[in-house]
């Protein structure tokens, strides 16, 4: 079975090579994509020497992502965020999850990198979120081919287009969050802290849920940061 990795990036040449090589050094047979968003540092020149195929994709993550699945061989497609890493056995999970032919997808469970408390808390909750069914792209979202295809890839939204495609792939059919867990860094919600993050977090998948336009809780998201 070829799994096809795709990596949306955008100035992302420090996080890129770790975990480009992670990814090398993972078993199991991965296609490696990225597609990248026009990126003005080395990201490129990074992508170019250690992922198989590279992209320029430009106009927001939803058209890299979807860029990228069209390019990609494999089945299925996990799409990754460039400050994560996949589980070492993330292969034989994905082996193990597309033996039963009505999952159609899901995600990893996710720990957040450090030892700190912050790093902590972010992983326990967001674990009991996805007890709820609640996840998003930093858990390394993956999908069958055929299901991505009738979900017709993700919407070009604002804010919020992995939390979307996660909630139509649940409607599509039963998804599994498979044992890690994958790493993701907490870099982007430090300045933050845990109160105003969990509020963020909260506040506009409840807004986004009622109705709010992505482009109104995008400016709420600045603000907030």
């Amino acid at each position: 079975m070829l799994v096809s990795v795709v990596i949306p990036t955008l100035n992302e040449e420090h996080a890129l090579p770790a975990l480009l090589d992670a990814l090398r050094r993972l078993p199991g047979k991965f296609e490696v994509i990225v597609a990248d968003g026009g990126s003005s540092d080395a990201t490129r020149a990074v992508a170019g020497a250690g992922a198989d195929v590279v992209l320029d994709v430009r106009g927001g993550r939803a058209r890299q992502l979807d860029a990228g699945a069209a390019a990609s061989r494999g089945d299925p497609i996990v799409f990754v965020h460039a400050d994560s890493r996949l589980p070492p056995d993330a292969y034989r999970s994905l082996t193990r999850a597309c033996a039963d032919p009505a999952i159609v997808g899901g995600n990893f469970a996710l720990r957040f990198d450090g030892d700190d408390r912050f790093s902590r808390v972010l992983s326990a909750v967001y674990g009991v979120q996805r007890r709820l069914g609640l996840y998003y792209g930093d858990s390394s979202i993956w999908v069958r081919r055929l299901a991505f295809e009738a979900l017709g890839g993700h919407r070009e939204l604002a804010i919020m287009d992995d939390y979307d495609f996660a909630r139509r792939l649940q409607r599509l059919g039963p998804t599994t969050c498979l044992p890690g867990p994958a790493l993701t860094s907490a870099r982007r919600w430090q300045q933050m802290g845990v109160a105003r993050t969990l509020l963020s977090w909260i506040v506009i998948r409840w807004l986004f849920v009622a109705g709010v336009s992505p482009q109104r809780l995008a400016r709420l998201y600045r603000r907030v940061r």
